[in-house]
């Protein structure tokens, strides 16, 4: 938000500096963006008189314009703003002068159509003074030629821009920033008088009422509005034209200008309808399926059955605490008002906005609550400047329906401060600065029933009351004080699901897998692909028509992201994410994955290799080694997940009922949705379901113990039922002799003639690793046996001769 600090002034008594008054926001939680002196980038433009304005003879949209800047001579510009004309009097800016709207300088002697330009003649926004490009400033007759725009604009204050949070809605209006300075001991707030003002006569317009059904979303809370009669609509005077000029807003008429003035002086947004134009008596009523609605900034948008209009009988005037309507807009011609302040719910206000994507300066401060307070005041106070500016009559005010006043009251620990913030402040010091803020207390010794203000629905709880006060105090006062040193080993910090989340990201991106993080939101059809898609897991409000289900596995924004980037040329890609997956609205359904999947394939001039399902084994295989767990000491299923291709996937499994992973190629079918071109090998692992590794009874690892002696190895070749797993026949090997067996790997697999129809040979390589002495013949043939035996036992497979 951007204000002034003369404008500052009027509600502060200070002599506070911008900068003492830029630290002091800081300090209190408004966050300065920018402290500007519109004057040092703006003082080389001045005022100039265009004598002649001819149209180009190259052009059909371009005017020759012959310029008097004060020089003494007259200047040749080319100008193709619409309203360039002989004998008005606009801003111009000689060669070598920086436009801050444009971002470049100025040179001499341009030829534009073989007409040259010594110049500019400028608009609003190429002096960054607001967003009004439709042509050049124009100024009265009487403003002296030669003299610096500033000068004239008065544009030498410097402007403040200050960031507001969601939660400070008080904070949307100069006054408010002065009441917090205020507190902070920068100054004395200046109060405003927000009396009522005697009415003329009876309203000509009965109380709007409200038109909703039970369990109708409502918008609206309370609705204040004044009809003024017989006012004299236009230009505002120079000082509220130049005080919205500065902090970037066009100034359109006067009537028009007391509302922005309102608004940006005390977070009060108002409107204006012309009362003239208004067709029947107007009502609230929320919108009716296939309305439409034209804005003010001249966009037509579709309204829906949960938006609040302001409506008359030929439909809706204003998209209620958002936007208004051109149809009753005001205009210099309009000599009836019908001004309206009213208050409004800040959720559904953001709803309304988020729907339509207006952003607009009542939304921004609506949405962020306004001071229910402040209806009727807020009213009273654009009476007195309607009065006073444009004159007329004020009749009776018309008010229907009810505020809504939080009344928020806690009770208080004054050790809260010291607890939560270090601050030592006494119970006076308290005490003081919640006053300040216009909070109400009640008590004595350590406690307080505290009375939060209107202004602020943000302050609920007792860390809330001690934030303020940290505030006011200054948070570069908060003390520095070191932990305690610790007397003995710090106990474990991280929780086990935390420590798997790290080393499943580090362990993934040792393997050459890069990290992304996707939307927790997916496509309804995407959903249901993974086995979502139940309608508890589909989203109340939408952030996009694209994002409406909560995603039941990480891979469809994986595959998105392979998709994006393949589109792009970069199909040799390795990702992964570690994120929360969504299986039901219950706490277990939200459950913690960690998933990938590798795409494309290495060039090298031995030879391109392509992924494959193994690779996606590997890549969980060392993922649950860095958890504690040995895959090949795990159950293995061939059972693919649903989105798998058939017979290259598996899962892993703890017992017959507990699946903690799943591994595999991707579906083509899928792939194809997904307008990628396969293999795609994909895993995804369940960090929730792994079991804690069993923990060993010795407090630390025990030594190294390595054999002296030299391995051999043995290979074997069975023949087998089709069917039945190598992990079988390895796991059976394996047991033949736990003691000298050390290792066992598949080597080769053969199926076809010799075999027999239905079998295939499967050839492994058995290592023997001795400890105490070298084997002799006898030993090594008894191992040989024993596993010819257990292979033959758990497969019904022979050694193939």
């Amino acid at each position: 938000m951007k204000f002034t600090l003369d404008w500052l002034k009027e509600h502060l008594d200070t002599t506070a500096s911008a900068e003492e008054v830029g630290k002091a926001l800081t300090m209190i939680g408004l966050e300065v963006e920018e402290i500007v002196d519109p004057a040092e980038q703006l003082r080389p433009f001045v005022v100039a008189h265009v004598v002649e304005a001819r149209p180009h003879p190259n052009s059909d949209h371009l005017n020759v314009c012959k310029v008097d800047a004060g020089t003494g001579t007259l200047i040749d510009v080319v100008c193709g703003a619409p309203n360039a004309r002989t004998g008005m009097r606009s801003v111009f800016a000689a060669p070598g002068t920086y436009i801050p709207g444009k971002g470049f300088t100025l040179k001499a002697g341009v030829v534009i159509r073989g007409e040259k330009s010594d110049g500019m003649l400028c608009s609003a926004a190429e002096l960054e003074l607001s967003n009004d490009h439709e042509g050049i400033i124009e100024l009265p007759a009487d403003v002296p030629v030669g003299l610096p725009y500033v000068d004239y604009a008065r544009l030498g204050g410097a402007v403040i821009d200050i960031s507001i949070t969601p939660n400070r809605g008080d904070a949307t209006g100069v006054y408010g920033v002065a009441r917090d300075l205020a507190a902070f001991g920068l100054g004395t707030l200046k109060p405003t008088d927000m009396s009522a003002v005697p009415s003329s006569g009876p309203s000509p317009i009965a109380p709007l009422p409200h038109l909703f059904a039970p369990g109708e979303p409502k918008a609206i809370r309370k609705f204040a509005g004044r009809v003024f009669t017989g006012i004299r609509n236009g230009p505002s005077p120079d000082w509220l034209q130049q005080r919205l000029r500065a902090v970037g807003l066009r100034p359109i008429n006067t009537v028009v200008d007391i509302t922005n003035l309102v608004s940006l002086g005390w977070g009060r947004p108002l409107h204006a309808y012309d009362a003239d134009k208004l067709v029947g008596q107007p009502v609230l009523r929320n919108a009716r399926a296939g309305e439409s609605f034209d804005a003010l900034d001249n966009k037509l948008y579709a309204l829906d059955e949960t938006m609040t209009v302001i409506a008359d009988d030929q439909g809706p005037l204003c998209l209620g605490g958002v936007m208004g309507g051109i149809r009753s807009g005001c205009t210099d011609d309009t000599t009836t008002v019908l001004m309206e302040c009213a208050s409004w719910d800040p959720d559904l206000i953001a709803q309304t906005g988020r729907k339509t994507g207006i952003v607009s300066d009542a939304r921004y401060r609506l949405e962020r609550s306004v001071d229910p307070a402040l209806t009727e005041p807020g009213l009273e106070l654009a009476t007195r400047l309607v009065l006073e500016l444009c004159g007329g009559a004020a009749m009776a005010p018309v008010i229907s329906g009810e505020d809504v006043f939080p009344g928020t009251v806690i009770d208080f620990p004054l050790a809260e401060v010291r607890r939560l913030t270090g601050l030592r402040s006494t119970p006076e010091q308290i005490e003081a600065i919640l006053g300040r803020l216009g909070f109400g207390l009640e008590g004595s010794g350590d406690r307080r029933r505290v009375s939060v203000p209107s202004w602020r629905p943000d302050v609920t709880m007792k860390a809330d009351l001690a934030e303020e006060v940290m505030r006011m105090v200054g948070v570069d006062n908060v003390p520095v004080e070191p932990l305690p040193r610790l007397a003995n080993v710090a106990p474990r910090i991280l929780t086990t699901l935390q420590n798997r989340r790290r080393l499943a990201r580090r362990v993934l991106a040792a393997r050459g897998l890069d990290e992304a993080v996707t939307w927790s939101f997916i496509h309804a059809d995407e959903a249901s692909r993974f086995g979502g898609g139940a309608p508890e897991l589909k989203l109340a409000n939408p952030i996009a028509s694209e994002l409406t289900d909560m995603r039941p596995s990480l891979l469809p924004g994986l595959l998105g992201a392979a998709q994006r980037n393949a589109n792009r040329g970069y199909a040799d890609l390795k990702l992964f994410e570690v994120g929360q997956v969504f299986l039901s609205v219950t706490p277990d359904g939200q459950r913690t994955h960690a998933s990938g999947l590798r795409l494309g394939g290495s060039r090298h001039w031995q030879g391109a290799g392509k992924v494959s399902v193994f690779d996606a084994k590997a890549d969980l295989a060392a993922l649950l080694d860095a958890m504690g767990h040995d895959i090949d000491k795990l159950q293995l299923v061939a059972e693919p997940a649903a989105w798998s291709h058939p017979g290259r996937g598996g899962r892993v499994q703890l017992g017959p009922k507990l699946t903690i992973g799943w591994f595999g190629e991707v579906h083509p079918s899928l792939l194809q949705q997904y307008d990628l071109a396969g293999p795609v090998a994909a895993f995804e692992l369940d960090l929730d379901a792994i079991p804690e590794p069993r923990r060993k009874p010795t407090r630390s690892k025990p030594a190294l113990k390595l054999s002296g002696l030299m391995p051999l190895s043995r290979d074997f070749a069975f023949v087998v039922d089709r069917d039945v797993a190598a992990a079988t026949i390895i796991k059976a090997a394996r047991g033949a002799d736990k003691a000298l067996i050390t290792g066992v790997e598949v080597f080769d697999l053969f199926e076809g003639k010799g075999v027999g129809d239905g079998r295939k040979s499967v050839a492994i390589a058995v290592t023997l690793q001795p400890t105490d002495k070298t084997l002799t013949d006898e030993e090594i043939d008894r191992v040989s046996t024993a596993i010819v035996a257990a292979v033959g036992k758990s497969t019904g497979g022979v050694l193939r001769t």
